[in-house]
């Protein structure tokens, strides 16, 4: 590359139901012109693009939220410069198979580059990528964060493969002391768990990976360690398939932006923390994927998932972002659910939007409707000389805890002790990785190299 100044943005999940183009304060402006600004605007659209009632929506035991976005909304996305997202992640599947179908056609339309999602999982692990005045710009993008048949299937010589998204599957593991293994195992024998494995494998089921120091019960890893402890360990083949494609995007590309979206968290608040914002680390496997791809060529790796800010590090030089959190969070307005949604929360069949909200989040005092710091956010922006990073910048926003549930979920830059609180927890948590953050007039800097 030239030396020439590449800057690029870095939002964090976008769940969009209204307009967001439609306001004029000041400070507003001056953020969408900061982002419009920058050579590329990612986000991690976290949604459906779809007409409501023009197809069904999936039904879930036990799901959450369905998110649609209509697609005369994709212009208020451009209209904030966005012009590369991740697609493949939770909702993505919200209409099955031809939601994540329609996305992508109507994201294409938009001529918004997206990545993590495709007609098998070939397309869907493949790099997306865009053409700037500045360089060329790849993206790959993968999700931990998928439901059931939403993942999307790779081919073979002799079958078809399954659209879907590019779902990085992981395994969880529950590090106990001696004494407590030694009780799993005896529980195990006594409520019928043995046996139960054993008739498994009579059937052909494979063997699970039991040892003097690993024990399955009841579907969960239990393992001997130093001390109690919750561990993530990401699937091998989806570690090294990704990583491949961040390699090939190396090769074809000046720049690389590698995205991860998932819920797991980890670290010792794990076991202290009364809320999801109050855990301080990304799970194991996230870190350990995300320094894979630095080290395959990614001069990015930005994961979001957790909605909350979470570290900054600079990993050889290049950015390694544990968390972006939340650019748009609108998910309180969807016009349309389905009855699996209201049958949950045993809402009659006249029960509408407003009222499932309300049962739901309490009104007002559960979930992310009850956790002010789920709506104190971030946005980062990476500024490149060359084929050198040379400064990340936190800008801390607010999206609007005690607004009316029609106007919170619009990212406003954040101002005075808002704007300490998320820049003091950034700087925190990233001193934990030995990266300095210095906080200059309402802003997170990081000086590198």
């Amino acid at each position: 590359m030239s030396s020439a100044k590449q800057t690029i943005a870095l939002l964090g999940d976008v769940m969009m139901s209204r307009s967001v183009s439609v306001f004029r304060e000041p400070e507003y402006l001056r953020m969408r012109d900061l982002l419009r600004a920058s050579d590329v605007v990612f986000a991690n659209f976290e949604s459906c693009v779809h007409n409501y009632l023009e197809d069904p929506q999936q039904q879930r035991n036990g799901g959450g939220s369905y998110v649609t976005t209509e697609p005369q909304l994709l212009k208020d996305l451009k209209w904030f410069g966005v012009n590369m997202v991740a697609c493949g992640s939770g909702h993505a599947d919200d209409y099955g198979v031809k939601g994540v179908f329609d996305t992508m056609r109507y994201l294409d339309e938009a001529e918004i580059a997206h990545a993590g999602s495709g007609r098998h999982l070939a397309e869907a692990r493949s790099p997306a990528f865009l053409e700037t005045a500045t360089g060329r710009i790849a993206l790959v993008a993968t999700s931990g964060q998928f439901k059931g048949s939403a993942r999307a299937g790779d081919q073979r010589y002799d079958t078809l493969g399954h659209p879907g998204v590019n779902g990085f599957r992981h395994k969880e593991v529950y590090e106990v002391d001696q004494n407590t293994l030694n009780q799993l195992r005896e529980i195990g024998h006594r409520i019928g768990w043995e046996q139960e494995l054993l008739r498994r494998r009579n059937q052909g089921d494979p063997e699970k990976n039991n040892s003097n120091d690993t024990y399955n019960f009841l579907g969960k890893t239990f393992r001997l360690g130093s001390k109690f402890a919750i561990k993530t360990e990401p699937n091998r083949t989806d570690l090294n398939e990704n990583v491949r494609q961040v390699k090939y995007a190396r090769g074809m590309a000046d720049r690389v932006i590698a995205s991860f979206h998932g819920h797991e968290q980890g670290g010792e608040t794990l076991f202290t923390a009364e809320r999801r914002s109050d855990i301080e680390d990304i799970a194991d496997y996230t870190l350990e994927y995300g320094r894979a791809c630095i080290d395959a060529g990614a001069d990015i790796f930005v994961s979001h998932g957790p909605q909350s800010p979470m570290a900054v590090q600079v990993y050889n030089g290049k950015a390694l972002l544990h968390g972006v959190g939340t650019f748009i969070f609108q998910i309180e307005t969807m016009k349309y659910l389905p009855a699996e949604a209201y049958e949950r929360y045993n809402l009659g069949d006249r029960a509408t939007p407003a009222d499932f909200i309300d049962t739901r989040y309490g009104h007002g005092t559960k979930g992310h409707a009850g956790d002010p710091l789920q709506w104190e956010q971030v946005f980062s922006v990476c500024d490149f000389e060359g084929d050198r990073l040379s400064e990340i910048r936190i800008y801390p926003i607010d999206l609007g805890h005690k607004r009316p549930r029609s106007q919170r979920g619009r990212p406003v830059p954040a101002q005075g002790e808002m704007a300490q609180r998320i820049l003091s927890r950034i700087q925190k948590l990233s001193a934990k990785y030995d990266t300095k953050v210095d906080i200059r007039d309402g802003v997170g800097v990081v000086k590198v190299g």
